[in-house]
């Protein structure tokens, strides 16, 4: 599952699916009212569908037994498990049994792999790494009422311009018999099937990879291995390119250099001293030294693929982890985890957080998560005080602010 971390956003606009009639979803959502009473935010989406296209009949039979689930709030409210540091995280998602199925799966599933490398440019590792993270190679995917879930969310008011427009989605999945309101179930933030996509990427990138004539992610791993590469490849990921490789990094680097923010070539960065620990650096392409603990932590060199994976998932350790385990079933070895200073508690975090926002810094929310906009913040300040400029966070660092 993708835990608590905010989906990705599907990108709204026309496809292939969307039936003759209907409005597509890309159109303009009319806005149905956030909180306040979810009958009458119910009747409110019932009313945007039939400006869709719907009947009347239709949006009644669909929304007929659509029920407001706290346990989608509840989870769409926890963020603990991104808290933890990229070792901590990485331990505990990538298992012995995740790379024996990986491995397995690949072998098992090859035809449909190379059909993927070779109509969308993705290799194995990156949609193995996926599929296993989301439901761990499709046995878990979840227990939620999509439409329940998608109701729930779009009325909450925290991303209703997100779900709002999945629920019309996942009323164009249902008139193609591809998903029952009912029935179908996946993840808490709506999305379904083995690579857990949300119905307007379904409607957009969903491949029919069996050849029945439908997208049915939940049961087709045809189905869904190439709908994952699908998106990425509409997301922007680049064939024949790397995108995450370990690195042994001198200790007299630039620090401030570091950084997703950053770019030199990768053979500038051979020239500082960065040697790969597995194959060969990837010549002209931009990189960026990325340093998820530190620089007495592991190192990684990471290429313009990488930084298509936050537009899947946007927790920075999640996709970390999952662009490392991409290239450990791909034959890396195991990172070496050094020796870093320890990590901040989450009121530590906080309370740095709020430090560096008094500062002028946008960390976005105080939420005790060393994320992608918080580390910038700490570079920065770590090299107006003098201060290893390596983005991560120490209580000496703390006690300046």
């Amino acid at each position: 599952m993708r835990f608590a971390a905010p989906p990705c956003a599907a990108r709204l606009f026309a496809a292939p699916l969307v039936a003759a009639g209907l409005s597509l979803i890309a159109a303009p959502a009319l806005a149905a009212p956030c909180g306040g009473s979810f009958p009458g935010f119910i009747e409110a989406i019932k009313a945007e569908a039939q400006q869709r296209g719907f009947s009347r009949a239709d949006a009644d039979r669909f929304f007929a037994g659509v029920q407001q689930d706290q346990r989608v709030i509840r989870a769409d409210r926890a963020q603990g498990v991104f808290r933890m540091s990229f070792t901590d995280f990485s331990r505990r998602l990538i298992s012995q049994g995740r790379i024996s199925n990986g491995a397995a799966n690949a072998q098992r599933h090859k035809a449909i792999f190379d059909r993927a490398a070779r109509d969308y440019g993705v290799p194995p590792g990156i949609l193995l790494a996926f599929w296993a993270f989301e439901t761990d190679y499709g046995a878990v995917q979840g227990d939620f009422n999509t439409v329940n879930a998608l109701a729930t969310l779009g009325h909450d008011c925290r991303r209703p311009e997100l779900f709002q427009p999945q629920i019309h989605a996942a009323m164009q999945l249902w008139q193609r018999g591809m998903l029952d309101p009912a029935r179908t179930t996946g993840a808490w933030a709506g999305e379904i099937g083995m690579v857990q996509m949300l119905p307007g990427d379904i409607l957009e990138r969903g491949v029919d990879g069996d050849g029945d004539g439908k997208v049915t992610l939940k049961t087709s791993v045809p189905d869904a291995i190439l709908s994952g590469a699908r998106m990425l490849r509409d997301l922007g990921w680049r064939k024949g390119e790397p995108w995450l490789q370990e690195v042994t990094v001198p200790a007299n680097l630039d620090w401030s250099k570091t950084g997703l923010d950053k770019q030199l070539s990768a053979a500038e960065w051979g020239r500082m001293g960065v040697v790969p620990r597995h194959g060969k650096l990837a010549g002209n392409l931009p990189a960026s030294i990325l340093l998820p603990e530190g620089r007495k932590g592991p190192a990684f060199l990471v290429y313009p693929n990488f930084n298509v994976l936050f537009e899947w998932n946007k927790s920075f350790v999640y996709v970390t982890t999952a662009a490392y385990f991409g290239t450990r079933l791909q034959g890396a070895p195991v990172f070496n985890a050094g020796n870093p200073d320890p990590q901040l508690s989450e009121g530590d975090m906080k309370a740095l957080q709020q430090k560096l926002q008094a500062r002028g810094h946008d960390v976005g929310s105080v939420d005790g998560i060393l994320g992608a906009m918080t580390r910038p913040a700490v570079q920065k300040e770590q090299q107006r005080l003098g201060l290893p400029a390596d983005a991560w966070p120490t209580r000496d660092l703390l006690n300046r602010l």
